[in-house]
């Protein structure tokens, strides 16, 4: 290797060092404001003395864009499920210190979620689920609430798609994501929502907040309400996805036109995911 590689390399170790401090220090390990909406939603809604647990499915290396690593330091129990192997092991490198919290390193399906959660003795109305898998996180979603009654669900979803367009990726264990096409869109837990007895309470940006429908003191808000306040009305959005230009076209269509041009953009993937109003 040469002096000028082994110098950039040095260079790189030393800056992604410095940006771990900073997060440390900071204390703020998720994308965006996940982690302080989190903390204010235990705080208010979780009844005293009540398990901290959180599952974090699809938890990477543990600690980048995190919504749960702040917890763990915290002292909180639970797992984190990741599939590659590759970051698997870095998330066991980073819960070492947590004897609370265990790294799995599975490919999550909708079959064997339930399974992996009883394995570790999660409880059945434990504190937090984190879910971000980028492909069928809708069908692992609905199978975790068909057998537990976590009090704040995180999910990610594919903010692209505006309601009132419901998009579904259906469950393939082969699948591999592709451009912009993995997960579902908010419109589509109108449904989910209403079958398990959820409500829909905050997005930040692309990840959709939700809350058992009897917790009190929470504010249930439609996919449309959800979708305008913390994704298509926040001033930065361009800036923070550059990457969803190419679907921009979609706000300033009817629902009929962005069906077809869904349609045809998803147009190689046909057969592979359900598209309606």
């Amino acid at each position: 290797m040469t002096d000028t590689a082994l110098r950039y390399l040095s260079g790189l170790g030393v800056r992604l060092h410095q940006a771990a401090l900073l997060r440390f220090r900071r204390g703020a390990f998720s994308n965006f404001d996940e982690e302080a909406i989190i903390a204010r939603f235990v705080a208010e809604h979780f009844p005293p003395g009540h398990a901290h647990t959180a599952v974090d499915l699809g938890a990477g290396d543990g600690i980048k864009s995190s919504n749960t690593y702040a917890l763990f330091r915290q002292g909180w129990r639970g797992l984190g499920v990741e599939g590659d192997e590759g970051r698997a092991f870095r998330l066991a490198q980073a819960y070492r210190h947590f004897p609370g919290a265990a790294a799995v390193h599975a490919r999550v399906t909708p079959d064997n979620v339930a399974g992996l959660l009883r394995a570790h003795a999660v409880e059945n109305d434990f504190g937090l689920l984190s879910l971000d898998i980028d492909s069928y996180d809708y069908w692992v979603l609905d199978a975790v609430l068909a057998e537990f009654r976590p009090r704040l669900v995180v999910s990610e979803i594919n903010e692209k798609i505006p309601p009132p367009v419901k998009f579904v990726l259906r469950f393939d264990p082969d699948f591999r994501m592709s451009h912009h096409f993995y997960g579902y869109s908010i419109q589509s837990l109108e449904d989910l929502c209403a079958r398990r007895g959820y409500s829909i309470v905050g997005l930040e940006y692309n990840n959709v907040f939700l809350a058992p429908a009897e917790t009190p003191g929470i504010e249930p808000l439609t996919p449309a309400e959800a979708y305008r306040r913390g994704y298509l009305e926040r001033p930065d959005r361009r800036r923070r996805f550059p990457q969803n230009e190419d679907m921009e076209a979609l706000h300033g269509m009817s629902p009929a036109e962005a069906l077809a041009f869904l349609e045809s953009f998803y147009s190689r993937h046909r057969g592979k995911f359900e598209l309606s109003l």
